[in-house]
């Protein structure tokens, strides 16, 4: 019996493969610093960078120090995290090296001085800006740090099983963190302590109701400040990744003698506030006062930062710098800044103590001075004629020095020393700069970036990249590629961003608005968009590409838009609403239908606060002023989606718009996805592709043998990955579909 392969109709592949991208190679492996700190006697600068390493499909981590003489560097990648002691003598390491052997280890100097194997203890360091902590105490005798606390299934099997809520999006396996207490005795011999003079406590706070401590800071030998994370009345911890808004405020643990691992809690600031990143500046050894960040509770998930202090000696809560709602002309826009300060932020000069921090103001990031007494201003990195610097802050040596890095559009970043002078004057000095190839530089060479305000929708703007051999060349534009931030309550900064470089570098021009909602211009931009999403960001990105046709930066029918998360659910809306503004599209984990997405994310408020529905779920009310606020209340509970509610939230959503959608759309998901789950855009892509022509068994094909481009759909699906698909390979593999989808329908077909 003779056997035949069988035989399946296979739809054609409308991505093709075009291959490997150099520019985007070479720019996405540049040394990216992450972190910074002072060591020895200050002198000396520690520099950490994130690098990705395509050959082996890994990030690495290389450390580089800095001092008059010489630069030096190492590979670090296994170390999870690390702090200077406040003498700048001693460090304190995480380390995790093979088979998730994990270690916390003491250098005092160049000589190990307390070290203990805490693999069995808990599982992994808490290192990210949610939960992280490390910090020594003032004898430097101590050590608290954040990791995973173990499951104990010896007497309960169910609790390996029973449900936790976690932290959400990249953090499904955070759901018990605990602050451990490390402690060692020196040797007067200065050999390395024994294994009978080191402890280590969990600490497990005494409180009413159930809080997850983190983020914790020395202030003295028996009192701790720390960051206290609050589920919702309903049993949920909020996704903390990218808001500000969650319930938690800053506490005091106070250490017992009696009873270490048990400290007494109370909690330092208001209910109706999410406060995080307590930082403590000392005074001749004595701590004086508490700073925090804090935001209203609730409402949009990012918003305009205050920056508030206590008084340790009188126990006076004040607000140093308030929200700024609504800044004149390009005066100072209010703060808002990363998640947290850095973990040393003071600088002291002769006029006062300050603490210094970026800011985005408008469409950068801009190192501050902030007066401890006073709350004054001061930018120190305005922008003049010169280049569009974006700046990032890492540490000070609490005296008079800085560590930052600075980039533009098309320069990469470039690691600074700041220093301040006898006369409070302010010295630059370049400590380290990315290396490029000659071709990358004359390739970046040609590009011009620019801000260019969209004067029908101030205040929004947008950045523009350009060729400067492309606007004298003649003959057509190059095709313009938009591209979208999430959020909606983020920002696209002038910050070197390799894989939208790599793009420009390809050949496109590029249009990178900042809509109604985005940070950076007051407090009243962000919640313009309560209750108008869908609407007034579509119109807004709209707007940017008719004025740059009008500026004859581009022309029509030679654009097209990409976008993830809320700037994948802007995309998908401007494709349906405005069908033949746009020959394709790119979607990152797209936010498609709000009311499917509320119940399957990690941050089911955003639906009710961004769109302006009731926080109460009844039918009666389903649609409220932008100022809906779901969490105000100190246990808050999300309410049940209601079909009025549902209907609501599908008006405002790019599937209402599918009908009539003709541009080809490539959709690229992460499988991992907890912030915008994954059957988001698969939905979306099963709706385009059941709405094309289909004849004779080809998708697409018509009886004029001409493709039409409605239904044209395609999606690549990322094992692994989460909400912003960011590994090494997937991200490569990322940048290049879009090329090639680009390449295929940028011009029309």
């Amino acid at each position: 019996m003779k056997m035949e392969a069988s035989s399946s109709v296979t739809p054609p592949m409308s991505l093709q493969y075009t291959g490997s991208s150099t520019f985007y190679t070479e720019l996405a492996e540049i040394p990216l610093p992450v972190s910074a700190d002072f060591i020895g006697d200050s002198r000396v600068a520690r520099v950490t960078y994130s690098v990705r390493d395509h050959d082996r499909n890994i990030k690495r981590y290389l450390t580089k120090t800095f001092d008059n003489q010489c630069t030096t560097s190492h590979d670090s990648s296994e170390i999870k995290a690390s702090a200077t002691s406040p003498s700048k003598y001693r460090q304190a390491i995480l380390r995790e090296v093979v088979n998730s052997k994990r270690f916390v280890e003491i250098w005092a100097g160049t000589q190990l001085e307390a070290s203990l194997d805490v693999s069995n203890y808990h599982q992994a360091f808490l290192t990210d800006d949610f939960l992280y902590s490390l910090s020594f105490s003032p004898s430097e005798t101590s050590l608290l740090y954040t990791a995973e606390a173990s499951i104990n299934t010896d007497d309960d099997p169910y609790n390996k099983f029973r449900y936790t809520p976690h932290f959400g999006d990249t953090c499904r396996a955070k759901k018990r963190p605990t602050i451990f207490l490390f402690s060692w005795t020196r040797s007067p011999s200065f050999t390395r302590a024994a294994k009978q003079d080191l402890t280590l406590f969990a600490l497990q706070p005494t409180t009413e109701s159930l809080i997850l401590f983190a983020q914790a800071t020395f202030a003295t030998e028996d009192t701790i400040f720390a960051t206290g994370h609050e589920q919702t009345k309903d049993g949920r911890i909020l996704g903390a990744k990218g808001c500000f808004n969650r319930p938690m405020g800053i506490w005091q643990l106070t250490l017992s003698k009696d009873s270490l691992g048990s400290p007494s809690a109370s909690r330092l600031t208001p209910q109706n506030r999410s406060c995080r990143s307590p930082r403590v500046l000392f005074h001749n050894d004595q701590p004086i006062k508490l700073f925090w960040f804090s935001n209203p509770l609730g409402g949009p998930h990012a918003s305009c930062v205050s920056l508030e202090s206590r008084d340790l000696l009188t126990g006076t809560n004040t607000v140093l710098v308030r929200t700024v709602f609504e800044p004149p002309s390009n005066d100072f826009p209010g703060l808002y800044t990363e998640y947290n300060m850095p973990a040393s932020p003071f600088l002291r000069r002769r006029d006062g103590i300050y603490i210094v921090l970026q800011s985005i103001w408008r469409s950068r990031t801009t190192v501050l001075l902030i007066d401890t007494q006073s709350g004054e201003i001061t930018d120190v990195t305005k922008l003049g004629d010169g280049p569009l610097y974006s700046w990032t802050v890492y540490a000070t040596d609490n005296k008079s020095r800085f560590i930052c890095s600075r980039s533009t559009p098309t320069t990469p970043w470039e690691v600074l020393l700041g220093s301040f002078d006898q006369h409070d004057t302010l010295e630059w000095k370049v400590l380290d700069k990315s290396l490029l190839s000659s071709a990358i530089k004359e390739a970046l060479d040609d590009l011009t970036p620019s801000i260019i305000p969209i004067t029908a929708r101030a205040p929004v703007e947008t950045l523009l990249f350009q060729s400067k051999k492309a606007s004298t060349c003649g003959g057509p534009k190059p095709v313009c590629v938009t591209i979208l931030h999430g959020g909606p309550h983020a920002t696209s900064t002038t910050s070197f961003f390799p894989a939208v470089v790599a793009l420009a570098l390809e050949g496109y021009t590029l249009n990178i608005p900042n809509y109604t909602g985005s940070m950076g211009f007051g407090q009243r931009y962000i919640q313009k968009l309560l209750g108008h999403c869908g609407s007034m960001d579509v119109e807004d990105v709209a707007e940017s590409v008719r004025e740059l046709i009008r500026m004859g930066v581009s022309e029509e029918g030679r654009q097209v838009v990409m976008g993830g998360s809320h700037g994948g659910f802007i995309a998908a809306h401007l494709i349906g609403q405005h069908p033949t503004l746009f020959n394709a599209a790119s979607l990152r984990n797209p936010v498609i239908s709000a009311g499917e997405f509320a119940t399957g994310t990690d941050i089911p408020d955003w639906v009710y606060s961004e769109f302006g529905v009731s926080s109460t779920g009844s039918d009666s009310d389903s649609y409220t002023t932008p100022t809906s606020n779901l969490l105000t209340s100190p246990t808050p509970t999300l309410p049940l989606m209601t079909p009025k509610t549902y209907n609501t939230l599908f008006t405002a959503s790019p599937i209402a718009h599918v009908d009539n959608i003709t541009a080809p759309v490539l959709i690229l998901i992460g499988e991992d996805d907890l912030r915008v789950v994954p059957g988001q855009g698969m939905g979306f892509y099963h709706a385009i592709k059941g709405r094309g022509e289909v004849r004779n068994g080809n998708v697409n094909a018509t009886s004029t043998e001409k493709e039409t481009k409605k239904g044209t759909v395609e999606m690549l699906s990322f094992p692994g990955e989460s909400h912003g698909i960011d590994g090494v390979e997937a991200a490569r593999v990322l940048f290049e579909a879009t090329r090639d989808w680009f390449k295929a329908f940028g011009e029309g077909v």
